[in-house]
């Protein structure tokens, strides 16, 4: 099969969990989550941060030891499997939730987020196979940008069904189960032939990446990307996670305005992500990965200093504009940067690097909203990752698939 054709339904799974991270993670589930079933207590906040914290432990040491196991046995459409049902059911029976139901609703969100999140790392493990190295960038950002075309879809089902988010859960669940199925019907994963092993592939994982982490500095450029990435992915998903909370509690938006708002940041998303699949061409990607966050910084600024809805409107389109394209441009950049014969190994890793970045910044912004009692604090602490992932940059240079310099 072409690797043209394989696109498709690669695309199609973007296009399909999408309605996952906009619903569950960013909007729908999170404001519900803090208004209804945690009674929009103050301590909601950190309820949630501790619940995306866990999953992303769980995540983070599930990626690398899974992704050794798969190189091995060539079987990343398996694992994907089976994380997508972990995460499609969990998000179905949140339909169940309501006022009071604290720990079965964060019980539901763990184990869904823990399939989200680790089913990634076998999906952009698949770029490398479906690909050629000149189009890494092409191809992520694609990727991204019809993930935001489903994530506006999804969106736009918030204006009928308004007064009945449960439902809404379960579309959700539904309209991922369905635009993931190309993927592990059609889509073709190469067979790489290996040696036969003489312990449990358990225990063989585990001694990978063991030997992985012993051995990282021969990867020093990859080293110093993962370690910026570790930083500034940091802020980005600290925002994702709480762009909808923020807006609702701080601003006092109602349903049908973060609606919006979200159709906004969706939309200035999928552009952005064709926008820096282009430039990041022209100029590379790592100055274009500089650009990002040079914005971002300021954003979060612009948050700080904003008190009317009008202009977090605005803010959310230029930062949906950086959202898409930071991380398809990041994707691209590790795909660069990966030995081929470890790449789900090493995505594995990508994925630690982004899950245990979750322990600082939505841990911090809860922290410091239940502490001062003020949102606006906790979204000027996201700043500083980004400041500190920029400097840990300049270390890195843009290479293809040449790690030991």
């Amino acid at each position: 099969m072409k690797k043209k054709s394989q696109l498709i339904p690669w695309y199609l799974f973007d296009f399909g969990n999408s309605s996952y991270a906009t619903i569950i993670v960013a909007f729908v589930f999170a404001v519900y989550f803090k208004s209804v079933i945690s009674s929009n207590e103050p301590i909601g906040d950190f309820y949630w941060s501790l619940a995306i914290n866990i999953a992303m432990i769980v995540s983070a040491v599930l990626n690398p030891v899974c992704g050794a196991i798969a190189d091995h046995s060539s079987s990343k459409k398996k694992f994907l499997f089976f994380f997508t049902i972990l995460c499609v059911i969990p998000t179905a029976l949140m339909y169940f939730t309501g006022e009071g139901t604290i720990l079965f609703a964060l019980i539901l969100f763990i184990i869904s987020n823990i399939g989200f999140q680790t089913g990634m790392t076998f999906y952009d493990a698949f770029i490398p196979e479906i690909s050629e190295p000149k189009n890494y960038n092409k191809v992520s950002s694609t990727g991204y940008a019809v993930g935001y075309i489903g994530s506006i879809i999804s969106v736009a089902l918030v204006f009928p069904l308004k007064d009945n988010p449960n439902l809404l859960f379960v579309i959700c669940a539904l309209f991922f189960l369905f635009f993931s199925l190309p993927l592990f019907l059609i889509l073709k994963e190469k067979n790489v032939a290996k040696e036969k092993l003489n312990e449990s592939v358990i225990k063989y994982g585990f001694a990978k990446v063991l030997n992985t982490l012993k051995n990282i500095n021969h990867y020093r450029n990859l080293k110093n990307f993962l370690i910026s990435f570790f930083l500034y992915i940091d802020a980005v998903n600290t925002i994702i996670f709480f762009a909808g909370i923020y807006a609702s509690t701080t601003l006092k938006f109602e349903t049908v305005e973060l609606a919006v708002f979200f159709l906004i940041v969706q939309i200035t998303a999928m552009c952005g992500s064709f926008l820096f699949g282009f430039i990041g061409n022209k100029i590379g990607i790592l100055k274009s990965i500089f650009i990002n966050l040079i914005m971002w910084t300021l954003i979060t600024l612009a948050v700080f200093f904003t008190n009317d809805k009008t202009s977090f409107y605005i803010i959310g389109g230029f930062a949906g504009t950086f959202l898409g394209s930071t991380q398809s441009l990041s994707r691209a950049m590790m795909a660069r940067l990966v030995p081929l014969e470890f790449k789900t190994e090493f995505f594995g890793f990508y994925s630690l690097f982004d899950k245990t970045s979750t322990l600082l910044g939505p841990l911090t912004f809860g922290l410091v909203s239940w502490l001062s009692g003020s949102q606006k604090f906790a979204v000027l602490s996201v700043g500083v990752f980004f400041i500190l992932g920029m400097l840990l940059l300049r270390k890195v240079k843009e290479k293809e698939n040449i790690n030991f310099a």
